[in-house]
C-alpha cells in the first residue's frame, strides 16, 4: 500500500470513527433526556420520517426519489450553465487585458450582490418555474467560475507562455496546448467551489413555488414544525451533496491524472 493510499484509508477511518460516535451520542442523549425531542428529533423519530418521506405517503407533495430527481437536475442545470459561461469568460479575461478591461467593469459590480438578491427579478423576469431557480443557482455558482479561471490563466509564469511562442505555437493552439492545461487546476478549484455554491443556495433557490425538492422539504417541515422532517432533509442534502462530489472528484483525477500520481 502507497503512502497516499495509506493516508486515505487512515481518514477515511477517523471519519467512520467520527460519525459512529455523533450517532451515538445522540442516541445516548436521546434515551437518557439529555435532548429535548421537541426541539431535536430522537433516532427513532428520525428513522420513522425517513421512511414516512422514501417508503410510505411521501411529504411536501412526493416520496424521497421524486424529491432528490427534481433537486439534483436543478443543480446540475444551474452548475453546467455556470461553469459554460463561466470558465470560458474567466479565461478569456485573464488571457486578454482588452477583454478584462471591457468585461472586468461589469462583473466587479455584479460579483458583490448575492445570488438571493435576484429571487425579486427571476420571478418578474422567469415566473414560479425551474427556469428562475436555475438562474438562482446560475448566479450564485458563476462567480467562483470566472475568478478562478482568471486566476489560473494569471499564474501561469510569463516564461513558459514566451518560450511555447517562441516555438511557433500561437493563438488558439497556445490557447489549447498551455494556457487551458496550465490553469486547469485552479479551473478545478472554482469548478468545485461552483458546485458547492449550488448546493447551498439549492433550499433558497426552491423556496420559489417548488412542487418538489429538497428545499420544499426544508421549507415544509420548517412551517409543520417538524423536527424529525427537517431532519431527514438535511441528511438528503449532505448525502447528495457528498455524492455529487464523489463524481466530482473522480472526473478531475481522469482529467488531472498527473496530481494523483504525484
Amino acid at each position: 500500500m502507497t503512502m497516499a493510499a495509506r493516508d486515505r484509508s487512515g481518514r477515511t477511518q477517523v471519519g467512520i470513527a467520527v460519525v459512529f460516535t455523533v450517532v451515538g451520542s445522540w442516541y445516548l442523549g436521546s434515551k437518557y433526556g439529555l435532548i429535548n425531542p421537541q426541539l431535536f428529533p430522537t433516532p427513532e423519530q428520525f428513522i420513522a420520517a425517513g421512511r414516512q418521506l422514501a417508503l410510505g405517503e411521501g411529504y411536501a407533495g412526493g416520496l424521497l426519489l421524486q424529491h432528490v430527481l427534481q433537486s439534483v437536475k436543478l443543480i446540475l442545470l444551474g452548475f453546467f450553465a455556470a461553469t459554460v459561461i463561466g470558465v470560458p469568460l474567466g479565461l478569456w479575461m485573464g488571457w486578454s487585458r482588452k477583454a478584462e478591461a471591457l468585461v472586468g467593469p461589469v462583473f466587479l459590480l455584479i460579483r458583490p450582490i448575492p445570488a438571493l438578491a435576484w429571487i425579486p427579478l427571476a420571478i418578474v423576469w422567469l415566473g414560479l418555474g425551474d427556469a428562475a431557480k436555475i438562474m438562482i443557482l446560475l448566479l450564485a455558482a458563476f462567480v467562483p467560475s470566472v475568478i478562478n479561471s482568471f486566476t489560473g490563466v494569471r499564474n501561469i509564469p510569463q516564461a513558459i507562455i514566451e518560450a511555447s511562442q517562441m516555438l511557433g505555437i500561437r493563438g488558439w493552439l497556445l490557447v489549447k496546448e498551455v494556457i487551458v492545461p496550465g490553469a486547469l487546476p485552479s479551473i478545478f478549484t472554482g469548478v468545485r467551489l461552483s458546485l458547492q455554491v449550488c448546493l447551498t443556495a439549492l433550499v433558497a433557490a426552491e423556496l420559489l413555488g417548488a412542487p418538489l425538492g429538497l428545499g420544499k422539504i426544508l421549507y415544509q417541515a420548517g412551517l409543520d414544525i417538524y423536527p424529525a422532517m427537517i431532519l431527514a432533509g438535511m441528511v438528503t442534502v449532505a448525502i447528495v451533496g457528498f455524492a455529487l462530489t464523489a463524481v466530482f472528484d473522480y472526473v478531475e483525477r481522469l482529467s488531472m491524472p498527473w496530481r494523483t500520481r504525484n
